[in-house]
């Protein structure tokens, strides 16, 4: 297959090009172009202009990876207009690309902070309504509205497309919603929706309980036993190529290992694979939370909500994308690829 991989030089670009060159040919789409090992070509965002579509000049791509974005600013240092431009404003632009091209399959990495900032109930299925909580997961929603506006999902069609009126394949056309449907019936779109992303070279979310675990501070909330899922580079890497190669439907798909892990067991791992004893101190919960309740009141780094979010349940079914995939569990195991991924920072700083 011919496969356009927007921001192919980032983390998870870079690992897919890895798991896929053998296979097939890669294509990148990126603000810098620099040569990358496996990819035949990186062409700049100018290069699909919707203005143009140069189809002529570009290779006959069968699929399309958009990675590119704009990553959650867990500082909340960034305009909340920069994550519209990019997370929403991109995925129209290559979008549009898509309905034109050759390509018959799209998969969208949105994020699971679209559906919800905190899970209500044991876990976050696809069936959830949509209640993102800052730009990032707005404008993640927003770019997958957009989406849904101009191919419809099987959920409300047999074919899976219905391109709109506002489509750049019906602008200026008299074809009716139902020729248009048989047209693109071939097509199929995906919405990849992983939970927080880790891997050799990139901790994701979990550098802050690293740092704590590696500079021996003892971890005093071991009396909540909270549950929230990963997703390993290594499996996040096989559902892709299983969304390449099989016959899956069009659909919103949540990305998660199989097993949730708790703060205590991620703590136990992350001394297992740094040769750390644990330290782990059950303080009270209820002091625990008084004293967030007094942090919150004299604005002091402990507060309510930091408390909430360090101690919440965040568990997300992969249930689906099994089924679509025919599989039964995923390749990785949550404990062994949180164990390489620290490994491989331990390894780093030994070097």
């Amino acid at each position: 297959m011919n496969i356009l991989i927007t921001g192919v030089h980032g983390f998870v670009g870079s690992n897919l090009v890895i798991a896929l060159k053998v296979h097939h040919s890669l294509y990148g789409l990126d603000i810098v172009a620099p040569e990358k090992e496996g990819v035949v070509k990186t062409f700049a965002w100018k290069d699909i202009e919707t203005t143009s579509f140069p189809m002529q000049f570009l290779p006959k791509f069968d699929a399309i990876i958009h990675l590119a974005g704009k990553a959650h600013d867990t500082k909340n240092q960034s305009a909340s207009q920069v994550y519209f431009d990019i997370n929403t404003g991109l995925t129209q632009k290559i979008f549009d690309f898509f309905l034109e091209s050759s390509a018959k399959k799209f998969i969208f990495f949105s994020s699971v902070k679209a559906a919800a900032d905190s899970v209500v109930g044991d876990m976050l299925t696809e069936d959830v309504i949509p209640t993102p909580v800052g730009p990032y997961g707005e404008s993640k929603i927003a770019a997958e509205s957009y989406i849904k506006e101009h191919f419809i999902l099987p959920t409300t069609s047999p074919y899976g497309y219905l391109p709109s009126l506002n489509s750049p394949v019906n602008r200026g056309r008299t074809t009716s919603g139902e020729e248009e449907n048989v047209r693109y019936s071939d097509k199929r779109v995906y919405i990849l929706r992983p939970c927080m992303i880790h891997g050799p070279g990139n901790k994701g979310n979990l550098n802050l309980l690293y740092n704590v675990v590696k500079k021996g501070i003892p971890w005093p909330l071991g009396d909540f036993e909270n549950k929230r899922s990963f997703t390993s580079i290594d499996n996040l890497c096989y559902v892709v190529e299983g969304l390449l190669t099989k016959d899956v439907a069009s659909g919103i798909y949540h990305m998660g290992d199989d097993e949730a892990l708790s703060t205590n067991e991620l703590i136990a791992l992350m001394c297992e694979a740094m040769g750390k004893e644990p330290h782990i101190w059950k303080m009270n919960r209820k002091m625990m939370e008084g004293c967030a309740g007094l942090g919150t009141l004299l604005h002091l780094p402990l507060n309510t909500e930091r408390l909430r979010k360090l101690t919440e349940n965040y568990v997300v079914s992969n249930e689906k994308i099994k089924f679509a995939l025919g599989i039964d569990r995923m390749p990785v195991r949550a404990a062994d690829g949180i164990m390489k991924t620290i490994r491989s920072f331990t390894a780093e700083r030994t070097e």
